[in-house]
């Protein structure tokens, strides 16, 4: 693995160093009885910049790249795997830089830097997860306004969040050879700890993913200005799939630092658990379990750090970011769940921190694209596609 440069080597130890002091005893805290992130935490974050490390310095970020981005979330995931996706709520639209226009870059960008403007991502519906295409949810022109109706469906931070990046169709033919055609993308602005006018919804129960709240949402006729509108109309297919590669890269970050948390939550404990008259981290069957999560581990991190590149680059890596996230996150299930085995009954109690991970965990395997989705992706550039 290559070595970290200065400048990078303190931008993760400096994540590390808040995950452990603030992010960790709060997950510790909270996360057992679903408790909410406190905004606290959230402003905390905002003075580290960590809403815009993506954003250009010229409208107040840091100017930095995906491996950046990668190294703080899997620090925060170490945590909380939340607080390590609560970062995208202010470098969001970063892949979506190309379709705003300088008027919206110059209103939206600068506040979501400085964290004073957070967003969520209302994309899937009840029957459009993997399959995005297949959105139904409708926006009609009405004057200088678009009035939305429909449901959507895995919206996390909808209270929360300051706006609310809605995906619609505009254009109501629907071509089958050409789903992805008529879908536009609006900015929904709406008050802090609510929900829009003309949204209703009704919270998800997860097992996991705890401290923000997932959302079930119906739109019936919510009005948003004309000039709200981000990308051209009937195009906000290619607005959503425009950052894909850094969001699968923050997925396997995320996956990474949860496998890593479950790893340092088992040697701990195998060192201070004693059985038959010695620690049980001197049992081959535990130190062989802990040796195969490491070398898991590092060759996942070495995988993200290369696909990170590659996209700071500039060069097409959909086939690599999906492989990072794929084998990330596959490998962060069966991590967790061994340092949970180590952990013996305990491992199965809310009193350590290790089922959190492995509940987490096991998300990393469905959002942002699931594992088939994934191995499709990457069978698709080897093979070329089965039509």
């Amino acid at each position: 693995m290559p070595e970290l440069s200065d400048e990078r080597r303190l931008i993760q130890e400096s994540a590390r160093d808040f995950t452990r002091d603030v992010v960790r005893p709060l997950a510790d805290k909270l996360d057992p009885v679903k408790g909410e992130m406190p905004r606290e935490l959230i402003d905390q974050m905002a003075e580290l910049g960590y809403f815009g490390i993506l954003i250009p310095e010229e409208y107040g970020g840091l100017g930095l790249g995906a491996f950046e981005y990668c190294l703080v979330a899997e620090e925060l995931a170490r945590g909380w795997m939340s607080v390590a996706s609560m970062i995208a709520r202010g470098n969001m639209l970063i892949g979506s830089l190309k379709y705003m226009t300088p008027e919206q870059k110059d209103v939206y960008l600068p506040r979501m830097a400085r964290g004073e403007f957070l967003g969520a991502f209302s994309l899937s519906e009840p029957n459009a997860g993997s399959d995005v295409a297949n959105i139904s949810c409708r926006a009609k022109r009405v004057g200088d306004e678009w009035e939305i109706t429909g449901n959507k469906y895995w919206c996390t931070f909808a209270d929360g969040a300051d706006f609310i990046l809605v995906f619609a169709r505009t254009d109501p033919s629907v071509d089958p050879k050409a789903r992805h055609r008529g879908i536009s993308a609006f900015m929904l602005e709406k008050p802090r700890g609510q929900l829009p006018e003309g949204v209703s919804g009704n919270p998800i129960p997860k097992i996991g993913y705890h401290g923000w709240t997932t959302w079930e949402l119906a739109f019936d006729q919510c009005r948003v200005p004309a000039a709200n509108m981000i990308g051209e109309e009937g195009k906000a297919f290619y607005l959503a799939t425009a950052g894909l590669e850094t969001a699968r890269a923050h997925t396997a970050a995320r996956s990474i630092g949860l496998a890593q948390a479950g790893l340092d939550d088992a040697i701990a404990f195998s060192k201070e658990r004693r059985q038959f008259g010695k620690a049980i981290a001197s049992f081959q069957a535990i130190r062989f379990k802990i040796a195969t999560m490491a070398t898991e581990i590092e060759a996942a991190r070495a995988l993200m750090y290369a696909v990170c590149e590659k996209i700071d680059q500039g060069v097409r890596c959909d086939k690599e970011a999906s492989m990072v996230k794929l084998f990330a996150s596959e490998m962060s299930e069966r991590a967790t769940s061994e340092a949970l085995q180590i952990h013996g009954g305990g491992g199965y109690t809310t009193l350590n921190a290790v089922e959190r991970h492995w509940r987490d965990a096991r998300l990393t395997k469905i959002f942002e694209g699931t594992s088939e989705i994934q191995m499709r992706i990457i069978s698709d550039h080897i093979l070329g596609r089965d039509t």
